[in-house]
């Protein structure tokens, strides 16, 4: 998968352009039909494509443009889910919060045609990120299993299918996006298990990411998890958390959070080199992915390209430097 030093790569949403964000209320009000949806869909990859070619990284994805929000995206294409009605989350940001009404059943694809796009459109490296089963599980009712642990199984099994229909069109590189991880470490065990599922069969890197909460609750014990690379949201925390992480040997990959996507403020290509190398006291340079804490949807589209394009010279200077 890596055939460079320090890879550069996002965690996965770009903002969406104004225009695109008025076409999809457009097409939510049945003032738009499907195809031209689609269309709008394709040519706002393509500019994320173009965004990232610009900025200088390595490994791709197609900035979540046809995602609203990362745990109803998915419940909207599996079967025994039912999506309520927005849920305020923070702020004035809402989300449509699921309901798992029924046995979750795999019915169609949803994100193997997003891979297949972004795949003609790029030959550069690309990362397919998906919410895992205990985070959508987690930020969704449910109406159905007996057990919070039984949904989650469940939803591992269908995710399966998905991740193995993407390796077999070509992925080689697939993440797994479980930030509720974090928030309930005491059920650290399901999660766990949940990604063993999910993974099983699977032939391709695996990277699991997760943001917030308080590490040292569940370091060293996610080094147990069956992925080979850990994603962590680190400058946001001002790098505190490298502390926990060498309590212990680091024996995965670390996607390394090295950009705040929580501040306008563009750091500068030497202060990113500098948070860069903070990992080398964690893990051997070959160890380290570099990217931005998390998706960087909230920028601008302007301060998302600055922040990139400073993370992406920031490494390639480091590698010409180690």
């Amino acid at each position: 998968m890596k055939n460079k030093l320090l890879p550069t790569t996002v965690v996965g949403s770009h903002p969406k352009p104004k225009w695109l964000n008025h076409l999809i209320v457009e097409f939510e009000q049945g003032n738009l039909d499907k195809g031209v949806m689609e269309s709008a869909f394709n040519d706002s990859v393509r500019a994320v494509v173009k965004v990232q070619e610009l900025a200088g990284l390595d490994i791709f994805w197609d900035g979540e443009m046809r995602r609203e929000e990362m745990t109803s995206y998915f419940a909207e294409n599996i079967d025994g889910f039912t999506v309520y009605g927005p849920v305020r989350v923070w702020g004035n940001n809402y989300y449509k919060k699921p309901a798992i009404t029924g046995e979750l059943r795999y019915r169609d694809e949803f994100s193997l045609s997003d891979y297949r796009f972004l795949s003609s459109l790029t030959d550069r490296g690309i990362k397919v990120p998906l919410t895992g089963p205990y985070t959508i599980v987690d930020w969704s009712f449910n109406e159905h299993y007996n057990t919070k642990e039984d949904a989650v199984y469940a939803l591992a099994e269908v995710i399966n299918e998905e991740l193995k229909a993407l390796v077999a069109a070509g992925a080689d590189f697939i993440q797994i996006d479980d930030p509720a991880i974090s928030t309930h470490v005491d059920e650290l065990e399901v999660a766990k298990k949940s990604v063993e599922i999910a993974t099983k069969g699977v032939k391709a890197y695996i990277g699991l990411h997760i943001c917030y909460g308080d590490y040292s609750k569940l370091y060293p014990q996610v080094l147990d998890f069956p992925v080979d690379q850990l994603d962590f949201e680190l400058a946001n925390k001002n790098f505190e958390d490298i502390k926990i992480f060498r309590e212990h040997d680091f024996t995965k990959d670390i996607g390394f959070g090295c950009v705040d996507v929580h501040t306008k403020r563009v750091e500068s290509v030497a202060e990113i080199k500098e948070n860069i190398t903070k990992s080398f006291e964690m893990v051997e340079p070959k160890q380290v992915y570099v990217d931005p804490d998390c998706g960087v949807k909230l920028l601008s589209p302007q301060k998302a390209f600055e922040k990139l394009k400073n993370m992406c010279d920031a490494a390639e200077e480091l590698r010409e430097e180690l």
